[in-house]
């Protein structure tokens, strides 16, 4: 039984927890935190979800994503997840790239580039994905347009793609 933490609408811990599936009350939120990884190529590893899986069943995804258990930061819910889901150890530091808010959370987006990684030698999480794969972001689009990929907003795979080489909002030299 996965329980989270509820924060408040400024990130604070409130003390109260939730148990997954259960309504959220009105005013509290929790952590939700995504991985999307590159290689030096510019393209995504994506994954496919399980079609037996609650929530978007066979449809493709970015890299990982998962809410924050009891007790853990976005940091510890990431790496946590990224093992989880594709066998993979990552020292993350630093702050997520981006945060986006939705009803019921925040979503700590963590936008990362490894150029070390042999998809087959990856360890799929059988009750969530069943494969994963490199692609780009015109192939990713065509997939949301074709109703493969969860139906995200195309921009916001720009959005990823522009990140994998810049960190906010302005261009430095």
């Amino acid at each position: 039984m996965e329980k989270w933490d509820l924060l408040d609408e400024n990130r604070n811990l409130t003390g109260e927890t939730l148990t997954r599936g259960s309504v959220m009350p009105k005013g509290r939120y929790h952590l939700v935190v995504h991985c999307v990884l590159f290689n030096s190529k510019g393209e995504m590893l994506i994954q496919k979800r399980q079609p037996f899986k609650d929530g978007w069943p066979g449809m493709w995804d970015v890299t990982v994503g998962g809410s924050a258990v009891m007790g853990e930061d976005s940091k510890t819910a990431v790496t946590r997840e990224v093992w989880e889901e594709i066998g993979l150890w990552h020292e993350f530091s630093g702050v997520p790239s981006m945060t986006v808010t939705f009803d019921t959370g925040f979503d700590d987006i963590w936008v990362i580039t490894r150029d070390d990684i042999d998809i087959n030698t990856l360890h799929l999480q059988e009750s969530e994905v069943e494969q994963v794969r490199w692609a780009t972001v015109e192939e990713i689009k065509q997939m949301i347009a074709e109703k493969t990929f969860i139906e995200y907003e195309p921009a916001l795979m720009d959005v990823f793609f522009h990140l994998k080489d810049h960190h906010g909002l302005h261009t430095h030299e």
